[in-house]
């Protein structure tokens, strides 16, 4: 494996490893309640008072560290060549028929938050917090994508469009991607890394298929974690604050998604 390839694989892995090992606990004893997760989980108090916290700068560490990768890679020449490399040795020495098995897997890990609910395995939150939250991921996370796409105007690999920084179809993996891991990381981490692998799967379909560059793909792994972080982060303070004395049913979410914007609405019988 060359070293673009490896990057990108490192990259995906630290990000699946980290809440993988920090969740692992030796001392917990695999008994029934451990093994078979499909109870419904505590509903959260959002009319408690809030605990005031401070910003969780350390988890943007590593994300914000690969969009960083990204910008600096349309500008330096090292990560310009390892970009030309990536190309290389996935499409140019071996050439293929692209297929779009990543338009689809693209949404595969949020997708799994609901169905895992609908057999009966519970995360953090109920359908209208979780698709809320979800909802100001997506917003935010296609805001910046469509935004910095125009704004940089980088030519895609195969010439197409100057849309190609960064990768729309990573960073929504990747939102979706952590959105699986917090609903489910008290759950068990495995879900987490199911739903990271099938992300890293789809940046790297996005380069097999020649539309992105390592550095498109890697910058847009790091805004969709961020924009799902984000959204983790101020729906509690939004929640709290419109709804505290309200008891909600119904809500609707602006949606921004594939350039189109729309509107999402949840409702809870």
């Amino acid at each position: 494996m060359q070293k673009p390839i490896f990057l990108f694989v490192l990259f995906v892995g630290c990000h699946i490893g980290q809440p993988l090992f920090a969740q692992y606990n030796p001392d917990t004893t695999l008994d029934s309640k451990n093994l078979h997760a499909d109870t419904p989980r505590p509903a959260i108090d959002w009319k408690a008072a809030p605990v005031k916290q401070a910003f969780p700068y350390k988890k943007f560490l590593f994300p914000s560290a690969l969009v960083v990768y990204g910008v600096l890679a349309i500008k330096t020449d090292a990560l310009q060549d390892w970009n030309e490399e990536a190309k290389e040795e996935i499409w140019t020495e071996n050439p293929h028929k692209q297929i779009h098995l990543d338009n689809y897997l693209q949404f595969a890990p949020a997708a799994t938050v609901y169905g895992l609910n609908i057999v009966g395995i519970h995360g953090k939150n109920n359908l209208l917090d979780r698709s809320a939250i979800y909802g100001i991921s997506t917003l935010i996370m296609s805001s910046v994508v469509f935004s910095v796409k125009k704004i940089s105007g980088e030519w895609r690999p195969d010439g197409s469009d100057q849309l190609s920084f960064p990768s729309g179809h990573t960073a929504n993996a990747f939102a979706g991607a952590e959105f699986l891991r917090q609903e489910y990381k008290d759950v068990s981490p495995w879900y987490g890394v199911a739903g990271y692998l099938m992300a890293g799967a789809t940046g790297y379909l996005r380069m097999y298929n020649n539309k992105h560059w390592l550095g498109d793909v890697v910058a847009g792994a790091g805004v969709g974690i961020i924009s799902t972080d984000l959204a983790y982060y101020i729906y509690p303070i939004i929640k709290r604050k419109i709804f505290k004395n309200h008891a909600v049913s119904t809500m609707v979410m602006p949606q921004y998604q594939n350039g189109a914007l729309g509107l999402g609405l949840v409702h809870t019988f």
